[in-house]
């Protein structure tokens, strides 16, 4: 047909890449915090329970709340993995999030009903380094460098 001719996709930039390799670890941790032996404990898993004895690979205190996040967490970043200006988006912020629950799991009583989403002193950990990474990587990460591309960080 005269006059036809095909798009070809743009290549993602390195945060592009980094926030849908954020996003498909989160989908992964999620479902993998519902099976069974990957997760000790399984039939404690709780809904949103301080007393939720479930760990993911018997480190990380996990409830169906816990890994629903994750789950959530994996979906936005794969969503938000298709222009540089929202993967920074969901680096940035949800490394602020991570940042917010590391701090959240410091000041709670872990026996108390505060602890609804559960965490332990790994999420903490955990938490924290994910909102430096996440953070890092959002912000050191280039865009587009190609001529007429605007960067927009």
């Amino acid at each position: 047909m005269a006059g036809t001719h095909r798009k070809t996709p743009s290549a993602r930039t390195p945060v592009q890449w980094a926030a849908l390799l954020m996003g498909v670890v989160f989908l992964l941790v999620g479902v993998l915090g519902f099976v069974p032996g990957v997760t000790t404990d399984h039939d404690a898993l709780k809904f949103a329970e301080h007393d939720s004895d479930a760990e993911l690979l018997g480190v990380f205190q996990v409830s169906v709340l816990h890994n629903l996040v994750h789950l959530l967490f994996g979906i936005a970043g794969a969503a938000m993995a298709g222009t540089v200006s929202t993967a920074r988006t969901f680096l940035v912020g949800g490394g602020h999030v991570y940042l917010a629950l590391g701090i959240y799991g410091l000041v709670i009583d872990r026996d108390s009903t505060a602890n609804f989403v559960p965490v332990n002193t790994a999420d903490n950990w955990l938490h924290f380094a994910l909102a430096l990474g996440m953070i890092a990587l959002g912000v050191l990460l280039p865009g587009p460098r190609a001529a007429g591309e605007r960067d927009t960080r």
